[in-house]
């Protein structure tokens, strides 16, 4: 998985709550479990007119935004299903981090598990980020130091669990996570191949 340390781009703004992961990512793009080329698919029904055509009023189809790696957006973002194709969509659109007041929990776990930031922020917080998104200005979000700058306008401190924050920066899926702690479990089947033999027989 690749880490997260620190992110600067412009940012787009989604200002809707409750956007759940059939807006996201429609239920009659599922049919694959590949996460490579469902960018394309993201926010279709808002990105597309019926005959296929752009919206040209969408956000991420304006030219100054559709390289955006940060979305801003309300709350309860990521509400609905738990499809992890909704997290596939984002991360390979390009978006690296989805900025809300709040999310629903499955979603947010499953952004932690493909390297995407899904950050908790207070409204007034999203609010300077939203006149940054306006204005075409980038941000840095940079996790390390969990601060987000905003270049002459300052920038501001946030807060992510110490566990996340470790997953992420250290780019590592569940697997990985486990996988750190190797020699423990090499250490607890000899144990218990040695104290408990009968477990152990072909």
């Amino acid at each position: 998985m690749r880490p997260f340390t620190r992110l600067t781009s412009i940012a787009a703004a989604l200002p809707m709550i409750n956007v759940d992961t059939d807006m996201i990512i429609p239920k009659q793009f599922l049919k694959t479990i590949k996460r490579e080329g469902l960018g394309r698919y993201l926010f279709h029904d808002l990105r597309y007119a019926p005959n296929g055509a752009e919206n040209s009023g969408f956000v991420l189809n304006q030219s100054r935004y559709r390289q955006a790696q940060i979305l801003i957006t309300g709350t309860n973002f990521g509400c609905g299903s738990s499809r992890e194709h909704a997290v596939w969509a984002l991360a390979d659109f390009g978006i690296r981090c989805v900025m809300a007041p709040s999310f629903a929990d499955i979603f947010s776990n499953n952004c932690a598990k493909n390297g995407v930031l899904a950050l908790n922020l207070p409204q007034h917080q999203l609010d300077r980020c939203l006149a940054m998104a306006q204005a075409a200005r980038p941000l840095t979000v940079d996790l390390a130091d969990q601060y987000v700058a905003m270049g002459r306008d300052g920038g501001f401190a946030f807060t992510v669990d110490n566990a996340l924050r470790h997953q992420l920066l250290s780019g590592l899926d569940d697997i990985g996570l486990t996988e750190e702690h190797m020699d423990a479990i090499d250490a607890h089947e000899r144990r218990s191949a040695i104290e408990f033999p009968w477990l152990w027989c072909q």
